[in-house]
């Protein structure tokens, strides 16, 4: 670990617009790839006639991606620069991965939207948009990639440019904070240094752009939320959970609750890494033991936290959501899953409060019959097994949720309220 502070950083975009390239790029600027790694990329990816690769190979470095040509996982890279040390949340283009965008984005602190310059903003470039700010992505830099597709004209930028700002406005994005930079993955253009082939621009170069975001506050003020991802036996230890702390702090000594499965207990050891450690913060991911907790008592799914002010467990909660794709309508009775955190758990949307205009966030309809693609509304949610969320306005990190049914991603949400079991 470096003992500069820490980004999530996102890279969101369009399908084929060079987010993989890019990321293989920024790896290879920064060090973080060796360049006998890139040669061997390369020699593979032109053996496989798909020379240029090379640097979405990077990413893509599991087998069946590089036979298909797509970004499945959601890898995490590391690369430091001169200010921050980043992980790089890569997230895949195509809609069936939009859950695992929303699992990656809701761990990102700020984004670069990829937009190609000879296509412009495509539909996918409108979706991650919309997704990143109902995540509360902070700061977003865009990327116009390809511009040596285009002979670098300053015109097509400024075409994108356009056309990517008024989809900003349109979901409410503060416009204002966006950066723009003309850039080529593939070439290398304006990555790490700036381009004699853009003369005409003079803002920053993305590593700067980079540099200059703003530091994230690690939510440590926070009461200690820390969902179980799973649990394990380990012989001479007894049960340990394994998760991240998304907010708080964890010490040996405390007292700790899990919910929904309301069992406690005292925090005997924490690990990291293979090393007992005494504490542990936030992002930090965690195996730990509980003094009188068993294999049987808790489950993925559940969320750790002080005994003295433990996790909400939802009777029922209100959200706003933005349904981004459902072959029909959707309407009050609907039970499709919620993935929220670690855990999944089937929900019945239970009444349809208000329609939302996206672009202006107020109330456009009261209590509509039904609600489809492309809007967003303020929905009254009850699990039907029970489920430990949080408010997003209190802790956002365990405040959103995608809406899965019939293999993807309905609908992305954040929670207003809850009215606590």
């Amino acid at each position: 670990m470096s003992d500069k502070p820490h980004q999530n950083l996102a890279i969101i975009g369009h399908v084929d617009h060079g987010k993989s390239t890019l990321v293989g790029r920024l790896l290879f600027e920064t060090g973080s790839v060796p360049e006998h790694v890139i040669e061997q990329y390369r020699e593979e990816a032109e053996e496989k006639g798909k020379g240029g690769f090379e640097f979405a190979y990077v990413m893509d470095n599991l087998a069946e991606e590089r036979e298909r040509g797509v970004t499945i996982d959601i890898a995490h890279q590391e690369f430091d620069t001169d200010e921050y040390y980043f992980t790089i949340v890569d997230c895949p283009g195509h809609r069936d991965f939009v859950k695992n965008m929303i699992t990656g984005a809701s761990q990102a602190d700020n984004a670069v939207l990829v937009v190609a310059a000879d296509d412009g903003v495509a539909p996918q470039t409108r979706e991650h948009v919309f997704l990143a700010r109902t995540l509360g992505i902070g700061e977003l830099i865009i990327g116009v990639n390809k511009m040596d597709i285009v002979d670098y004209s300053e015109d097509k930028y400024n075409g994108v440019k356009e056309e990517v700002n008024k989809l900003l406005k349109q979901v409410q994005f503060r416009s204002d904070d966006a950066t723009y930079i003309p850039i080529s993955a593939f070439e290398g253009d304006n990555i790490a240094e700036r381009s004699d082939n853009t003369d005409w621009y003079d803002g920053e170069i993305l590593l700067e752009a980079l540099n200059s975001l703003p530091e994230p506050e690690p939510p440590t003020d926070a009461p200690l939320r820390l969902p179980i991802q799973d649990v394990y036996t380990i012989s001479g230890i007894g049960t340990v959970p394994v998760g991240r702390i998304e907010t708080g702090t964890m010490n040996t000594g405390d007292m700790v609750s899990f919910q929904p499965s309301d069992v406690g207990g005292e925090v005997k050891t924490i690990e990291m890494h293979h090393e007992e450690v005494p504490k542990a913060e936030p992002g930090d991911n965690v195996g730990f033991n509980v003094r009188g907790i068993g294999k049987d008592d808790i489950r993925r799914g559940d969320v750790c936290g002080p005994a003295d002010d433990p996790p909400t467990v939802a009777e029922t909660f209100q959200a706003q959501i933005v349904v981004m794709q459902h072959p029909s309508v959707i309407t009050a009775g609907y039970t499709p899953v919620f993935h929220a955190h670690t855990a999944q758990v089937a929900c019945t949307i239970e009444s349809l409060d208000a329609k939302i205009d996206p672009a202006s966030g107020e109330i456009a309809e009261e209590n509509p019959d039904f609600i489809q693609s492309g809007d967003a509304a303020k929905v009254t949610v009850r699990p039907q097994k029970p489920l430990s969320i949080e408010p997003a306005g209190e802790i956002s990190e365990l405040g959103s949720f995608a809406v899965r049914d019939m293999g993807q991603t309905i609908a992305a949400g954040q929670v207003l309220s809850v009215n606590e079991k």
